[in-house]
């Protein structure tokens, strides 16, 4: 049985070790400068839970996405290895748009693989004339509404949102800490 909960403090250590291992490379993606430095948004960082292992993540995060202006950025969604192709990545984003969509935000963009996505409503039309501070790949670059027309001739580049708090910063510390120890 799965389990989807809000993240908590204490899942981010176990969050940064599954997507270490779900998604080599991460780091050096252009939709991490958008993060960089960054909480993600309120109430969208969820955990997949089998049992007391954590098998998936995602989060959203407040982004500006140009002429339409605030949007949410989805990623990264991991799940653990051993745990693909058991609908976890799916029960993840459902619950992840729901909540989003829930909360009023208007519209959501990921960079991602179309052919996965496209189920949940993404596309490339919506972010045709949007642009990312980095490399990117334009058929990979996807974007939902959830309120339909706010992307609608949304142009120019995508600014990452809001800092992050001083709790996070002690968040990060304590993070950076727990890896140099593992």
């Amino acid at each position: 049985m799965i389990v989807i909960r809000n993240e908590t403090a204490p899942d981010i250590p176990a969050r940064e070790i599954l997507l270490d291992r779900a998604l080599p490379g991460r780091h050096l993606k252009t939709c991490e400068k958008l993060r960089r430095g960054r909480s993600p948004a309120d109430g969208l960082a969820f955990s997949a839970w089998q049992g007391a292992r954590l098998a998936g993540t995602v989060r959203l995060w407040h982004v500006e996405a140009g002429s339409a202006g605030d949007a949410l950025l989805l990623g990264p969604i991991g799940v653990l290895p051993e745990c693909q192709g058991l609908g976890i990545g799916t029960l993840l984003m459902d619950h992840a748009l729901a909540q989003a969509s829930a909360m009023g935000h208007r519209a959501v963009i990921l960079v991602g693989d179309a052919p996965y996505y496209e189920r949940f409503g993404f596309s490339p039309a919506p972010t045709a004339s949007l642009t990312l501070p980095g490399p990117f790949e334009r058929d990979r670059f996807l974007g939902l509404e959830l309120v339909a027309g706010t992307l609608a001739g949304a142009i120019g580049m995508v600014k990452a949102g809001k800092r992050l708090d001083a709790g996070d910063d002690r968040r990060r510390a304590a993070l950076i800490e727990f890896r140099q120890a593992a």
